[in-house]
């Protein structure tokens, strides 16, 4: 049953809260300012509370405007509102189960939870975690049953460590990432990340209204999301203050191709495809006329009908953030090396989390792949401005005899080979990499490699393919405790349990450790220490636990990784400028 709470939100001063009772009141100086939400599943959630202005027509590209509502303004925050523009309906399975029924250029909103009154330790201000969802800058949204956040809120309070939640949209694909020389003039370019720090700026400024402590903000994504997080950390190269002090990049942090031609080639195609130009105008102020007067499904039409998304294509990383000289100043490994980090408003270094599943892109690898060759057709289409001799190398430092097929399995060693080099390129070494400039110049970092999940089941139930592994987005279904949304998925004990120290970790680093609060996983330690070693916690598994990359307080499971010399070549300074970021 879903009980109808009502919270009377500021932006000044004056917040109070009764704690016998679901009513709570924060007042201006203008007047009050009320939100409807509901209570589900024991907390309390107000939905689509709009925290920018509509970005159509006119404003298409441009950088959001903050909405603010008018004193006295009561909102009905008891339904989801509309996506930013993508496909209806769902995304391939298993990663999402959201069902798309409406898309609007009006969807800069966001949703809160938080814990009931008696579930808050008194009026003591909570962390807040804002979660930026993944979908390849190309889909999601901030109602996606797979990272529903009562779970999580839940497992905080039982941990003795309650966060608020807040999960966003943010504009996607063509119209968060167009590209061209006239946007950049106009200070229009990376929408879609400008629209996340707005976002993150209306968490600093009203969370407190709903509870949470402004000072006190954790920014944490999944795939593009983790993008997302690790660019908001870069973002005006550290020139402008963060309104957060923690992050989490949960498989991915930076991605190759930043610096290349994807969303060059794929606005140009979009333009001539549509009719507003063609590749040798796509750059003109007339172009971008063309595009603010089509209406919205016009627009997303010609985009989906121009995206690619196979290897060749980033795997349909195609709309990726901007080295615009504002938002994004330079390329983000130059802004790395460099140390330009943001710091947070009262001067101090953030911390960061990263982290990957073990065997995170095996579902987007060729489950055909079987020789050599294949292996090296597949990396060399995805990569493709590594020079032979060089890819050759590369491969060297990933003999097949170590990729031995597990028992039951109809995939082959080439194939679990071609799935590691392609999630070390992308999930592992670059997040090393920023991890180790990012502590070098004052920061903090944890890493983590999660390795338990309840999907195989469901892509082999699906896809007739079995062991397919820890691939990407398995951490879901334990840190936001819902194992029960996935349909068909086989669950053991041994989940159950993870799912409370996973979800009790990551709450837990939103309240300054990991290891922090009752049943969190223990002995999780920063990544880098004073000997040299570069530590990381396995999540889950049979291995679970604190170890090193290599030496002797390395597990043989992840020396047998190599992360050291594999990442070693691919974060070299050649290889950098080869992957494009």
């Amino acid at each position: 049953m879903k009980q109808q709470i009502a919270l009377v939100a500021a932006f000044l001063l004056g917040s109070f809260a009764d704690q016998n009772s679901n009513n709570i009141a924060a007042v201006d100086h203008s007047g009050d300012i009320k939100y409807l939400g509901i209570e589900r599943n024991g907390v309390e959630v107000f939905l689509n509370i709009p925290y920018g202005q509509d970005t159509g027509g006119e404003n298409r590209f441009k950088p959001p405007r903050p909405f603010v509502p008018e004193p006295g303004s009561i909102f009905n925050a008891t339904a989801a509102g509309p996506a930013c523009p993508q496909s209806l309906g769902q995304w391939f399975p298993p990663v999402t189960l959201n069902n798309i029924t409406e898309i609007s250029e009006n969807c800069l909103s966001l949703n809160i939870a938080r814990p009931k009154p008696s579930d808050r330790n008194g009026c003591k201000p909570l962390p807040v975690m804002v979660w930026i969802h993944g979908g390849s800058f190309w889909v999601g949204s901030n109602t996606e049953p797979t990272h529903q956040p009562d779970g999580l809120i839940l497992q905080s309070v039982q941990a003795k460590n309650p966060v608020i939640h807040v999960a966003i949209n943010y504009r996607l694909g063509f119209f968060g990432f167009a590209k061209s020389d006239a946007l950049q003039d106009e200070g229009s370019t990376n929408a879609g990340l400008r629209d996340q720090r707005l976002a993150i700026e209306w968490v600093r400024e009203n969370i407190a209204h709903f509870g949470g402590d402004p000072e006190n903000i954790t920014i944490f994504g999944q795939s593009s999301g983790g993008l997302a997080v690790g660019m908001q950390l870069l973002a005006y190269g550290g020139t402008k203050p963060l309104p957060f002090r923690r992050g989490i990049c949960q498989s991915q942090a930076l991605e190759p191709g930043i610096t290349g031609n994807f969303t060059s080639d794929a606005m140009a195609n979009l333009v001539e495809y549509i009719g507003c130009g063609n590749k040798s105008t796509v750059n003109s102020a007339l172009t971008i006329s063309c595009l603010r007067g089509l209406d919205t499904q016009t627009l997303f039409n010609a985009s989906f009908d121009t995206y690619v998304g196979d290897i060749a294509h980033n795997i349909g990383d195609v709309w990726l953030p901007t080295v615009d000289g504002d938002f994004i100043p330079d390329t983000p490994s130059k802004l790395i090396k460099e140390g330009r980090f943001g710091q947070t408003y009262s001067g101090e270094n953030v911390t960061y989390m990263f982290g990957w599943a073990d065997g995170d892109v095996n579902f987007y690898t060729d489950y055909a792949i079987a020789t050599a060759n294949d292996t090296e057709n597949f990396i060399s289409t995805y990569i493709s401005n590594v020079p032979e001799e060089d890819l050759s190398t590369l491969y060297d430092l990933y003999p097949v005899s170590e990729f031995e097929p597990p028992t039951g399995t109809n995939l082959t060693a080439e194939f679990y080979r071609s799935a590691r080099i392609f999630r070390d390129i992308l999930m592992v070494c670059e997040p090393l990499f920023l991890a180790e400039h990012f502590v070098k110049f004052g920061g903090e970092a944890y890493m983590y490699d999660f390795n338990q999940t309840v999907l195989e089941s469901v892509v082999e139930a699906t896809y007739n393919i079995s062991k397919i592994g820890v691939i990407h987005t398995s951490e879901f279904a334990y840190i936001y405790g819902n194992l029960s949304h996935y349909e068909g998925a086989v669950t053991t004990e041994s989940d159950e349990l993870l799912l409370q120290r996973a979800s009790r970790s990551w709450s837990g680093f939103a309240n300054g450790d990991p290891s922090e609060g009752f049943g969190a996983l223990q002995g999780w330690q920063q990544a880098f220490d004073t000997e040299g070693n570069v530590n990381i916690f396995v999540v889950g598994g049979e291995n679970e636990g604190l170890t090193s990359i290599d030496g002797p307080k390395s597990t043989d499971a992840m020396k047998a990784q190599k992360l050291r010399e594999r990442c070693g070549l691919i974060n070299s300074d050649d290889w950098i400028k080869w992957l494009q970021y």
